[in-house]
């Protein structure tokens, strides 16, 4: 089980992704589209055109995770993104549960309430 934690940073890549690629393939995708390490401890989720598929990139401190999902039937509802899109969305680990689940997030929305000063912000 891969562990979630506050600190930890999710990123979806905008677009689809040719999902042949695994460990080093989406290690360089990291680096390169998204500026981030992917040897950081945060998650990477990838997706393809028919988004049937998903990947996910992890280390762990010791190794590095790459997991995938398939559906036998329908597909993930993946946020919308622009040709010009080509980097990373940041969500939540409420929402990266939601999107494996199934949920369409463009469907549901969060409500507004207190937060203490200094949390991690959605971006």
């Amino acid at each position: 089980m891969i562990p979630v934690s506050p600190a930890t940073r999710i990123f979806l890549a905008a677009g689809a992704t040719d999902l042949r690629k695994s460990f080093d393939g989406l290690s360089d995708l990291v680096q390169n589209r998204f500026a981030q390490d992917p040897l950081s401890g945060h998650l990477f989720v990838f997706a393809n055109r028919h988004r049937t598929r998903l990947k996910l990139l992890y280390w762990d401190g010791s190794g590095l995770w790459c997991c995938a999902k398939r559906l036998p039937r329908g597909c993930f509802s993946w946020p919308k993104t622009t040709a010009a899109e080509t980097g990373a969305l940041r969500i939540v680990a409420a929402e990266l549960t939601l999107l494996l689940s199934g949920i369409d997030l463009d469907k549901t929305r969060e409500r507004q309430w207190w937060r203490q000063a200094g949390s991690e912000e959605k971006s």
